[in-house]
């Protein structure tokens, strides 16, 4: 198995997964990282202020360096009634 680190990215600040987790292939890490900016995002939205936009990633690396990122970028815009 292969320890996989999780780095969530907010903007411009990024915040390092120091313990990682081990999972047994590169296709349950994406799915790991997915699941995980899904959580970020559902609180985050409620935050966002009108007329945001906001970027976050979940990057992914092993030991030997970065194997992927997982995006989501989202604008709050209110419509006047």
């Amino acid at each position: 198995m292969t320890r996989y680190y999780f780095d969530v990215r907010e903007g411009q600040e990024l915040a390092l997964d120091e313990e990682g987790l081990e999972l047994n292939s590169m296709q349950a890490a994406q799915l790991e990282a997915a699941k995980s900016l899904a959580d970020i995002v559902r609180d985050a939205v409620h935050q966002c202020p009108p007329k945001h936009k906001h970027h976050m990633a979940i990057e992914v690396r092993d030991e030997n360096g970065p194997v992927m990122q997982v995006k989501f970028t989202f604008k709050v815009e209110k419509t006047l009634q």
